[in-house]
């Protein structure tokens, strides 16, 4: 393992602490939290779509609600990959339009208990109990959507989950 990997491991330990509150809930319901910020990612179930693996929110301060989704890419190393998008237009939207939208991209990563590093789960897997969307805060700190109207609290790149949907 490298040391880079060793280091993201043990911060997702320190930070995925209380497990037992969410024993056995699929990732389709977990909703996860950052103190720090008071930011919240909720889960919902992705219906009928083909492409998309995981759907979330991430909801900010000021409620600035950011969409989410993520996609397994295929090949050998296929991971999923993971969009916020804000305001984006509904129906047929261009490429253009939907990267104005899109606040943050990248892979979703996830944490055990034990801080093994793993990807975020499809559908019907257990929720880990860590999620890291690398780089996130920085990007969102650069967004249109930060400041003014907007957010105005910056969350960090890791979440741990605080309950289950019911």
């Amino acid at each position: 393992m490298s040391p880079a990997i060793r280091c993201l491991a043990g911060l997702l330990t320190v930070a995925g602490t209380g497990a037992a509150a969410q024993a056995a809930c699929p990732i389709e319901l977990a909703v996860y939290g950052d103190a720090t910020s008071g930011s919240e990612i909720d889960f919902s179930p992705t219906g009928t779509s083909a492409a998309v693996t995981n759907s979330f929110r991430l909801i900010l301060d000021n409620n600035v609600v950011l969409d989410g989704i993520a996609m397994w890419t295929d090949g050998p190393t296929a991971r999923p990959h993971g969009s916020l998008m804000y305001k984006c237009p509904t129906g047929d939207a261009t490429g253009q339009e939907l990267a104005a939208c899109t606040l943050w991209e990248g892979v979703v990563y996830s944490a055990d208990d034990k801080g093994v590093v793993g990807l975020l789960p499809a559908e019907g897997a257990q929720a880990p109990q860590s999620l890291l969307f690398p780089n996130l805060g920085p990007s969102l700190e650069m967004s249109a959507a930060h400041g003014g109207n907007g957010f105005s609290k910056v969350p960090p790149d890791i979440f741990t989950m605080k309950g289950c949907q019911e």
